[in-house]
């Protein structure tokens, strides 16, 4: 399987508000109510989805694999940080994509991430194969 129609070079910004809900106090990965790196995480991978989706044929999707995430810096509650995703690699089914973080003041994170295309009725049998015990 291939990733037709996905090349080095797409890329993206994506934008996102620091509310309570994306606080490390909120979510308990620490006591403070700065952005977590959870929420960094689920930020990053949202817009990686959100860039290779609108290129993928019909009945494909993507999942991640692996991430390599650096969380550089605080970033307020009620602060916007903005996501800039590239595609930089693409071998057969396998992508990696790099992202940036900043908030209004600094880079505060970066990341490599690896998604898989997948055919998704395969997929979901995989999944369906599992719950019912047989895979």
């Amino acid at each position: 399987m291939t990733a037709e129609g996905l090349a080095p070079g797409l890329a993206g910004e994506f934008t996102q508000v620091v509310t309570d809900e994306l606080t490390a106090g909120h979510i308990g990965s620490g006591s403070l109510r700065v952005y977590a790196t959870p929420a960094m995480l689920m930020f990053i991978e949202r817009s990686c989805v959100a860039l290779l989706a609108p290129h993928l044929e019909e009945g494909r999707t993507t999942v991640g694999l692996a991430v390599q995430l650096r969380h550089l810096a605080p970033t307020p509650l009620g602060k916007t940080v903005r996501a800039r995703v590239e595609l930089v690699s693409v071998e057969g089914n396998l992508l990696t994509l790099r992202a940036e973080v900043w908030d209004e003041v600094e880079k505060v994170g970066e990341a490599e991430h690896r998604r898989a295309v997948i055919d998704v009725a395969r997929f979901l049998r995989r999944v369906e194969a599992k719950k019912a015990g047989t895979a």
